[in-house]
């Protein structure tokens, strides 16, 4: 049985009325006109989510993650059919953590690498997660050849198997750029006593008068520059050795030692501070963001209560087991999905789905991994084991987003590939080529002054601004979408949904709420609103079908009170005649009421939904409209998508006048009604045609083909394995606000990664500018046309998760 932990929402739920034919009967008894068209769609949508709609009705509004479906199964082989995952056979992908990365441009050359391998089907490295996934027979057996190809491509670097478990805070802390403040030897320690030794004897030399540098102050600059770049010298001398000439540390070594020999010692120390300052803040801004999106994904739980007769015994949470009974006391973040057995509570689903509004929980309810238990004390039964729970889903999700690259990521990867051969040319060029070409070649000075603008471009050579801030924009974009439970399958999502041009959406789960309720009660002059009512609820008090269900919760939620009837009498195609107290009771459509000849000349048919006529003893007494209710933020969703100029479009298989009525409410533009599943998909690339590319979305299930075949498929809350194969952004809650607040971040981080190309190759491209034409040539900005734009991109792209929506 697959369990559906979201809210769930279908195009009509069908409460089990169709499970023999006195159900199917009772269907079409209560509305001749629109709702035999909502029973003929049932039969269409093969009637997928029934649940005990009327007994717990109630509850179930109030508490939407309640609902197993059993019949799930049947539909996950179409979803998985159509799914964008193409199977490779007898390989298989793992994910294993990679440590020891110095940047990104290394991780991509690594990646390149290991691709080269002929028993490699496919590799990617995620230099923002540390994660690299390989695709092989058997990738595990190729970890130590793999690994060693690493070391010789970079040094120091390990391969582990990626852990199930959330590691401690505690036990990273040291491996951060935060954890290496002053201890000997490491970074910042090495910066500040470099950077104080540096500005003691400049300031020496300049109060003693300047000019030409003594032997013994050459000498101890050039033991402040072994002191600060040490780890770099020999980085690119073991690079050297391997091959590896375009290499970011042996640039940046042939540069500082260029500027030695031309007698620029302070520029040639200033300029290894400052690499090695840029590279500092580079590491601690890009583990603070690693850290930041990492920790709000990973929900998953180190350990658990689990009960044992009467005790509470504290177990590491990969060990529980389906069936174990643990403990929740308030505060606590449930740690695995199950059942509620015992106690009740409010629980806070933000953290998973991003909806505000706690929601009850009782015995009989589901929970999902990752809620927080807010008040009272709970005992839970375990359904899920830690790997195959919602919390580990949405870490693997945020971790599969990061590692499916944008086109953008992979232009830029391929360009930086040429972009740092070209300038070293370039550079060459500058040094060798206008001192012969003016007839300056004897010019000592007109040589310094070509040697010292090519080895600026040394400097900035490397591109890892580009390389490295691009991903970034967009895990950031992946990370602020999980913090409002939208989870994006990778970049090229997020890239496809900032050119959507047309939303199309389902009706029924989507803009509306998926079920049946009490819209309006109107009854004959005289006539009591709540007797009619109870009368109605006493008819259908039995009734599986939901529209009875709707009658029996819209007067329990009254507190009114209604009688079981001595005889009920369903009629096929018409409704029902049940007897009771008060007289014989009729509840269905108009054809009920003229096969009883009751007079309903007074009836006046309005509004969009079924309505149910009721007559007591043979008279007419007034009438229920019963109909699917519009969800509350569906028009403020409406407008704000219309807001970014994008066309709206609503496909559902319901009647005409129905959806209209919903589309005009909420103020969707076009509607298509009467469709089957295979009609919406040619519906689809008609809108495509017409407006460009276009979003679908639906509850991932029985509308997987669209999902599939939409540029971007959106699952509206549905937290099924179908939904998350099928579509490319998942919804975890059941909000439409969901749809417009993806589209903002979409298009917010494609807007800072164009900002971070722009910015990047701008500042590096006027350094460039202003040094060939003589105008200004420094080393120093040439510095910060590296590492420095490399620090502003990665803050740039930071932003997106601090982005808030605007209303």
């Amino acid at each position: 049985m697959t369990e559906h932990n979201f809210p769930d929402h279908s195009e009509h739920r069908s409460c089990g009325c169709c499970d023999n034919e006195h159900d199917h009967e009772h269907h079409n008894g209560h509305d001749h006109h629109a709702h035999d068209h909502e029973h003929e769609h049932h039969h269409e949508h093969d009637h997928k989510h029934e649940h005990d709609h009327c007994h717990e009705h109630d509850h179930c509004h109030e508490h939407d993650h309640c609902h197993e479906h059993d019949h799930c199964h049947e539909h996950e082989p179409e979803a998985r059919a159509v799914s964008k995952k193409k199977p490779r056979g007898s390989q298989r992908t793992k994910t294993y953590i990679i440590e020891g990365l110095d940047c990104a441009n290394c991780a991509a050359r690594i990646e390149r690498g290991i691709n080269n391998m002929p028993e490699i089907a496919d590799c990617t490295i995620t230099y923002a997660t540390k994660q690299m996934r390989i695709t092989a027979n058997d990738p595990d057996a190729l970890i130590p050849e793999i690994t060693a190809l690493c070391n010789r491509l970079e040094d120091n670097i390990t391969i582990t198997e990626k852990s199930s478990t959330k590691s401690s805070p505690d036990s990273s802390r040291d491996n951060t750029p935060e954890g290496k403040l002053f201890r000997p030897g490491m970074p910042l320690f090495t910066l500040i006593i470099g950077a104080v030794l540096f500005v003691c004897f400049e300031i020496y030399h300049t109060v003693s008068g300047g000019g030409s540098f003594p032997l013994w102050l050459i000498l101890v600059f050039i033991a402040i520059y072994l002191f600060l770049g040490w780890r770099t010298i020999l980085t690119a001398i073991r690079n050297i050795s391997r091959g590896q000439i375009f290499d970011e540390n042996f640039l940046m070594v042939v540069a500082t030692a260029g500027a030695f020999a031309i007698g620029s010692y302070t520029e040639a120390i200033g300029v290894m501070l400052f690499y090695r300052v840029g590279e500092y803040f580079e590491d601690i801004a890009v583990e603070r963001s690693r850290r930041q999106i990492m920790q709000a994904a990973d929900m998953r739980p180190e350990t658990v209560n689990l009960v044992i007769g009467e005790s509470i015994e504290t177990i590491p949470a990969e060990n529980a087991r389906i069936g174990d009974i643990i403990l929740l006391r308030p505060g606590d973040r449930i740690p695995l999905d199950g059942t509620v057995t015992d106690g009740e509570s409010r629980i806070d689903t933000s953290p998973v789905t991003g909806e505000p509004v706690p929601v009850k929980a009782a015995p009989g309810d589901q929970l999902i991994s990752g809620c927080v238990n807010t008040s009272g004390l709970l005992k839970m039964r375990v359904e899920k084991v830690l790997e195959e729970s919602m919390v580990t889903k949405i870490l693997d999700s945020v971790e599969n987003a990061a590692a499916s690259k944008p086109q953008v990521d992979r232009f830029i990867t391929r360009f930086a590939r040429i972009y740092t051969p070209v300038v070293i040319i370039a550079a060459a060029a500058t040094a060798i080529l206008p001192p012969l070409l003016t007839g300056n070649a004897a010019n000592w000075d007109y040589w310094y002054q070509w040697i010292y603008t090519a080895l600026t471009f040394l400097v900035m050579s490397c591109p890892c601004a580009l390389v490295l801030s691009v991903p970034l924009a967009f895990f950031c974009g992946i990370g602020s979408g999980s913090k409002k439970g939208i989870l994006f399958k990778g970049g090229l999502a997020i890239e496809a949904l900032a050119r959507v041009k047309a939303v199309v959406m389902d009706k029924t789960g989507t803009v509306t709420k998926g079920t049946f309720e009490l819209q309006e009660a109107i009854s004959e002059q005289g006539m009591n609103i709540d007797w009619m009512l109870s009368l109605a609820a006493s008819a259908e008090i039995d009734s599986t079908h939901p529209i009875g269900c709707s009658i029996v919760a819209a007067a329990r939620a009254r507190d009114l009170k209604f009688e079981r009837p001595f005889r009920v009498n369903e009629i096929a195609g018409m409704g029902i005649e049940a007897e009771t107290d008060e007289g014989t009771i009729l509840c269905g459509n108009r054809k009920l009421m003229d096969r009883f000849s009751v007079d309903i000349s007074s009836y006046r048919q309005g509004g969009f939904g079924a309505e149910v006529l009721i007559a007591l003893n043979g008279i007419y007494i007034g009438h229920l409209i019963i109909a699917d209710t519009i969800k509350a933020d569906a028009a403020d969703a409406v407008q704000r998508i219309k807001q970014y100029h994008i066309h709206t479009v609503m496909l559902t298989g319901d009647a005409e006048d129905s959806a209209k009525t919903v589309a005009d409410t909420v103020g969707i533009k076009e509607v298509s009604a009467r469709l089957l599943p295979h009609e919406k998909l040619s519906e689809l690339e008609r809108i495509r045609q017409s407006y460009g590319s276009s979003m679908f979305v639906g509850d991932g299930i029985n509308d997987a083909p669209v999902l599939a075949g939409a540029d971007v498929g959106a699952a509206m809350g549905s937290g099924s394995d179908a939904a998350i194969e099928a579509a490319d952004v998942v919804f975890m809650n059941s909000s439409l606000e969901a749809v417009p607040d993806s589209i903002e971040i979409a298009k917010h981080t494609n807007a800072i990664a164009r900002q971070n190309i722009i910015f990047a190759l701008a500042v590096k491209i006027l350094v460039i500018f202003l040094g060939i034409t003589g105008i200004f040539s420094n080393m120093w900005l040439a510095v910060f046309a590296d590492t420095g734009v490399t620090v502003l991109c990665i803050l740039n792209s930071v932003r997106i998760l601090l982005k808030r929506k605007n209303r």
